[in-house]
Parts: structure tokens; sequence; C-alpha cells
């Protein structure tokens, strides 16, 4: 009885957030003000699991009959998915009702989607994946079409349910090869028998099932046909959510899943990363300098992005893990900052989401301006900004593994992509506006900016703080 009261106390985490979902539903239920609480509600629950979660990182235990983990490399994670939906969700509140989509159902998603990511950062069981990733995706197919008004919407929930689906066939049917093999689905067991097992053909062919079927998840080329259109049809704010918070739960569950190459065991499945690694950085990049529209140039942006962080699973050193966990905590606030930026500027049928619109903007709001500068120079990588980390430590990972030709086609890319990153910066800065773009007061918005700034800061300023806590607590 004391081992479960004192595992009821461990998961704590995931229990605020779902104390958070029932009080939510409670309130849209039973209030006519649900629409005023629920984001205020939802943002204290994420902020209070995130707390929680750093207080007691220390604390690395398996708890649920061996199914959870809790705390080390996990609570990393629980904090990067509360702290950066919590921005969302506030950057969400005044361009709901802009667009007529103000729904208290809104936030009842988010969280659930938020808990499903959580089990799958904690799992250590190939059912608890499964179980997170449904929970994440339908919430999430949900969540792009909500405003119904808008037929790119609709369009883009259809699209990312048909291929998302598709999608998690491959998860399924690589989940009954491994346990065909293993006899089990515990992912400890099933590491601990990993070299006998990296011998059969059948548990291979199940490894790199749930590896394509992840890549899908993080937009890797050639997987990435669905993200272009449901990242411009979502709602802005959520399509930052999207592309951080669901990439990091897909990125936890592979960096799960690779925990045997980790500690050492034989990288049979370096060529499948390097190539997509090397693919999808140049696919995005090459591809993204073609793009007028913002949300459209940062949907193949993250699919350069997904490929960076690749480069770390094909070197399947300790550096590349630690470089993976970092760059996704610094690509999170980075890339929710520049999608709350054009929240503020978007207007109606996706107006003022092309990059003429920002011509100028530096006179008509020169703060939002500064901020989008600041973060398009940390998505190029450019030094002392905090994606210029994330990407080293990849690279180093990946030349310390004798895969320096992975990181050259890395840095080509990043050299292709400063153009597109700079070319917003020239248009705010050096290209007089024909029209202004009015830009409405939005102080939740304004403030969820300002937080993904001073982090982004943080970040690049004091890489080592953020690297060192992640090393100490990889497993």
């Amino acid at each position: 009885m004391i081992k479960n009261s004192y595992e009821i106390i461990q998961l704590m985490p995931y229990m605020i957030v779902a104390a958070g979902i029932f009080i939510s539903l409670c309130i849209e239920l039973l209030s006519k003000r649900s629409r005023e609480v629920l984001p205020y509600i939802t943002v204290l629950s994420f902020a209070s699991s995130a707390i929680y979660s750093i207080l007691t990182i220390n604390e690395s235990n398996v708890v649920f009959g061996g199914m959870l983990q809790i705390g080390g490399k996990t609570a990393l994670f629980n904090f990067i998915f509360t702290v950066g939906a919590s921005v969302s969700v506030i950057s969400s509140i005044n361009y709901l009702k802009k667009f007529g989509a103000y729904f208290g159902e809104y936030y009842i998603l988010v969280q659930s989607s938020v808990l499903g990511m959580m089990i799958m950062g904690g799992a250590k069981d190939l059912l608890m994946i499964f179980m997170g990733l449904e929970l994440m995706s339908i919430c999430f197919y949900t969540l792009v079409g909500i405003n119904r008004k808008k037929s790119t919407s609709n369009e883009a929930s259809m699209k990312y349910f048909l291929l998302g689906s598709f999608a998690t066939g491959f998860i399924v049917y690589g989940i009954a090869l491994i346990y065909g093999m293993a006899g089990t689905t515990k992912i400890d067991i099933i590491i601990s028998q990993f070299e006998k097992l990296i011998t059969l053909p059948l548990f291979i062919t199940g490894m790199i099932l749930l590896f394509i079927g992840f890549s899908f998840k993080i937009a890797a080329f050639p997987f990435h046909m669905w993200a272009p259109d449901v990242y411009q049809g979502a709602g802005t704010p959520l399509t930052g959510l999207m592309s951080t918070t669901g990439k990091t739960a897909a990125f936890s569950v592979l960096i799960i899943l690779m925990s045997a190459v980790f500690m050492g065991a034989p990288n049979k499945f370096m060529p499948y990363f390097a190539a997509i690694a090397a693919l999808s950085t140049l696919y995005g990049s090459i591809t993204a300098i073609a793009q007028n529209n913002l949300k459209r140039m940062l949907a193949y942006s993250s699919i350069s992005h997904a490929g960076y962080m690749a480069i770390g699973l094909a070197a399947g050193n300790e550096l590349g893990k630690a470089g993976i966990i970092f760059y996704l905590a610094v690509y999170t606030f980075i890339n929710i900052g520049a999608f709350t930026i054009i929240s503020i500027i978007e207007g109606e049928d996706d107006q003022h989401t092309d990059l003429d619109s920002y011509a100028g903007l530096h006179t008509n709001s020169p703060l939002l301006a500064g901020f989008m500068a600041l973060f398009m120079f940390a998505l190029a990588g450019i030094p002392p900004m905090a994606g210029f980390f994330g990407k080293y430590y990849v690279f180093l990972g990946a030349i310390k593994a004798d895969l320096t030709w992975l990181a050259l086609v890395g840095i080509l890319s990043s050299v292709i992509s400063v153009y597109f990153y700079l070319r917003v910066t020239v248009y705010m800065y050096f290209k007089s506006a024909i029209k202004p773009v009015p830009v409405e007061k939005n102080n939740p918005a304004l403030f969820a900016v300002i937080l993904c700034g001073l982090l982004t800061l943080a970040f690049g300023f004091f890489p080592d703080t953020l690297l060192n806590l992640i090393i100490a607590f990889l497993n």
C-alpha cells in the first residue's frame, strides 16, 4: 500500500495534467464562462506539472507496473511539453476570438494531446508508446480542423488524419513483429536482449517499420508530404505546438527505441537515419527558398530541422543523444515564438501570412520585428544564438561517430537556409510597405513572444547550463 501511495506521488506530473482535463470538462459543461476560464486553468495545470517535473528530476524510477518512467530525461521532456504548450495556449487566446473558433474544447484537446506526449516521453513499454501516440494524434487531427468555417482547415485536418492513420499502420505492424521476435513489449527486456535480437531479420524489419511510422510524425523526408498543407491550414498557434512539442514527443520515442545503440550496441540503423537526415536537411532548405508564405516556409524549415536532429540518431552516441534533446528544447521556443508573431499579424482568410506583409514591419511594430529577427537568426543557426549550439552538438556527435560527411551535409544545408531566414529580416528592415499591415493589440500573445525570446537568448548565451543538465539526466 505504501509503495502504491508513493507511486501515485511520483506520477504527479501526469496526474496534474489529467486533473486539469477533468476540471476543464466540468467547467465546460457547467459554466457559461468556460471560454474565459479554461485558458488559465490549462496554463496553471501545465505550469504546475512542469515545476513538479523539474523539482523531482533526481527521482528517476519506473512505475505503473514497469510501464512508465518518471524523473531523469522523462522530466526534461515533460518540461518541454508543458512549457511549450503553455506558451501556445497563451498565444491562442485572442487568436481564437479573432477567427471565430473560440471553443472551450480547444483547451481540453490541447491538454489531452500534451498528456499523450508525456506518456510517449516516459514510456517503458511499446503499448504505452502506442497509447500516448494515439491520444496525441487524435487530438491533433481534431484541433487542426476545429475552425469549421475555414475550408483550408477542414482540408488540412482530413489530410493529416488520412496520412497519420497510414503511418500508424506501420507502427502497429512494427510492434507486432518486435513482439513476435522478443516475446515481450517491455522496452527494458528488449534492450537487454538487443544484441541477440538484432541478428533476426524480422526484428530488424519491425524496428524499421517503427522508425518509418515515426518519421511521418517528425515530418522527415520522404515522409513529409502532409506537413506544408497541414501547417498552413491549421490555426497558427496550433501549428507552433505541432511543429515543436509534437515533434519532440516523436523524437523522445525514437531516443527510447535507440536506447541500446546509445548504450554501445551496434548501430545497424545508421544508414536509415543518415539517409533521412541528409535528404531532409537538403530538401527542406532548398524547397523553403521558393516559399512566399511564411507558414509554408517554416513548414519546410521544420523538415530540415528534423533532418538535423536525425543526425544525432545516426551518430548513435551519447553526445548525439544529448544534442537532440538540447536541439528540441531550443527549437521549441524559437519556433513557437516565430509562429506566435505570425498569429498576431495574420488576418482573415490567411491574409498577411505572405512575405510582402512583413515589409517595413520595423516602423509599424519595432518590437515584433526585433523578436522575429531574433527567431530567424536562431533558426538559421547564427552564433551565438541557441540554434547554433543545437546544430553544433549534433554535428559534433556525428564527427565523433566517423560521420563527418553527414555533418558536412548539415553544414551545407545550414548555409542554404541562411538565405530564406535572412530574407524575412531584409523585408522587415530594408523594404518599404506599399500598404502597412495593421498590427492588432494582443497582450497575451506579446507576452508569449517575449518569453520565447528571453528563453532563446538564455539558451544561446548559456548553452552549457542546459547541456550539462541534459547530460546529467540522460538515462
